[in-house]
C-alpha cells in the first residue's frame, strides 16, 4: 500500500508570518535580477543577494542546506538549477536563472526567475515564456477540491506543444518552517493516487523547462544541474497559498516573461 502523503497546514498565524518571508524573498529576488548584466559575474550576483538578505535581517535558507556553497542559486544557459556563483562571466545573450530562498523569522520564502543578459535569440524568448506560462497555469490549478497532479500536469500540458520537455528528476515542494516538505510537486502529472488540495497549504511551485531533451546531469560539483545535450534551459518559481478561493501567490512580483515585454508571438 502506498504511504499516505501528510500535507502540513498552515494556520491564519503561520501565513502571516510565512508572508513576511516570502515578500522579502521576492524583493531580493527581484533586485538581483536587476543586477544581472553582461561582465558581470556570478559570484558578483551572489555577494549582492548575501548584501540584500543581510539589510533585510534575513538569512539564505539554502547557503549550508546539504552543503549547498552559495547564498543562491545561480544557473547559466545549459544548467537547469543549483548553479554556484562564480567568477564565470556574465556575456550578451547569456540567461540566468537566479533561485531565492530566505528564512526570515523562522519561516521560508522561496522563488524563482529566469533573466536575459541583453538580447536573447527567438528560441530562448520562447522558452522562457512558455516556462512562465506554465507556472501560471499551475497555479491557477492550486484550488481547494482539485488534486495536486493537476498542478503539476498543468506544466507539461502547457510546454509540451510548443516542443519544450520538463525536467523529471527535480520537483517543486511543500514549504513552510522547513525548505522542503511534502508533497513533492513534478511538473508532470504523477500516476497513482494523489492528495486533494485544502486552504492552508503552501506549494513551491517551479517548472523546469528545458529547449531539448529533458534528461540532465549533475557536474562533479556535486550541485549543479545541466542539460544532456547542453540546450538551454528555463526555471520559473512562486511560493504559492491554497485559499478557499483563488491561489494566493505569496512571492508575488510583475510577470517578467509575456510575449508582450520579450516582443514575440508564440504562435510564429
Amino acid at each position: 500500500m502506498a504511504k499516505k502523503i501528510r500535507i502540513p497546514i498552515k494556520s491564519a498565524a503561520d501565513i502571516k508570518r510565512m508572508r513576511v518571508a516570502c515578500e522579502t524573498a521576492s524583493e531580493i529576488l527581484q533586485l538581483c535580477a536587476k543586477a544581472v548584466q553582461p561582465g558581470k559575474t556570478t559570484a558578483e550576483i551572489d555577494a549582492y543577494a548575501a548584501e540584500l538578505m543581510r539589510e533585510r535581517d534575513c538569512k539564505s535558507a539554502f547557503l549550508g542546506y546539504r552543503g549547498f556553497p552559495g547564498q543562491i542559486c545561480i544557473s547559466r544557459n545549459e544548467e537547469v538549477v543549483h548553479g554556484i556563483g562564480s567568477d564565470t562571466v556574465i556575456k550578451p545573450g547569456d540567461i540566468l536563472k537566479i533561485d531565492v530562498g530566505i528564512t526570515k523569522g523562522g519561516w521560508i520564502g522561496d522563488n524563482a526567475t529566469t533573466v536575459p543578459a541583453g538580447e536573447i535569440d527567438l528560441e530562448t524568448k520562447r522558452l522562457m515564456c512558455a516556462t512562465e506560462q506554465s507556472l501560471y497555469d499551475a497555479i491557477d490549478q492550486a484550488r481547494p477540491g482539485n488534486l495536486l497532479a493537476d498542478v503539476c500536469g498543468a506544466v507539461e500540458a502547457h510546454v509540451k506543444p510548443h516542443g519544450f520537455t520538463v525536467v523529471r528528476e527535480f520537483v517543486g515542494h511543500g514549504v513552510g518552517r522547513n525548505l522542503h516538505e511534502e508533497p513533492q510537486v513534478p511538473n508532470y502529472r504523477p500516476s497513482g493516487r494523489s492528495p486533494k488540495l485544502r486552504p492552508g497549504m503552501v506549494l513551491a511551485i517551479e517548472p523546469m523547462v528545458n529547449a531539448g531533451v529533458a534528461g540532465v546531469t549533475i557536474l562533479s560539483d556535486g550541485w549543479t544541474v545541466i542539460t544532456n545535450d547542453r540546450k538551454n534551459s528555463s526555471h520559473f518559481e512562486h511560493t504559492v497559498l491554497v485559499t478557499s478561493g483563488k491561489p494566493d501567490i505569496m512571492t508575488a512580483r510583475p510577470r517578467e516573461a509575456t510575449e508582450e515585454l520579450l516582443g514575440i508571438n508564440m504562435q510564429d
